[in-house]
């Protein structure tokens, strides 16, 4: 499957988002080990630690696709990638 640049940004966004909850998350709970989580923790973290997980394969797996298909090194389409997926605040 075919992706524009415009695409990959959106994927890169959405797996920063998704990695965001994870953080969230994990800030909120606290360390699992310090007292143990509940269930509904437990799924709720793993739910959002899944998302992350399988949003992060699928852009990594299309930058790779875009980077051949353009004969381009891949390291450089990540770093653009990465770069326009950033909010505008973020250095």
């Amino acid at each position: 499957m075919a992706h524009t640049f415009d695409e990959l940004v959106e994927k890169q966004r959405a797996a920063n988002q998704a990695h965001e909850e994870v953080l969230k998350l994990r800030d909120l709970y606290g360390p699992p080990t310090a007292h143990p989580w509940t269930e509904q923790q437990t799924d709720t973290y793993e739910t959002a630690w899944r998302a992350w997980r399988d949003l992060a394969r699928d852009v990594q797996a299309a930058m790779t696709e875009y980077a051949k298909e353009r004969d381009q090194p891949r390291s450089d389409v990540e770093e653009e990638v990465k770069s326009r997926a950033r909010p505008k605040d973020t250095p």
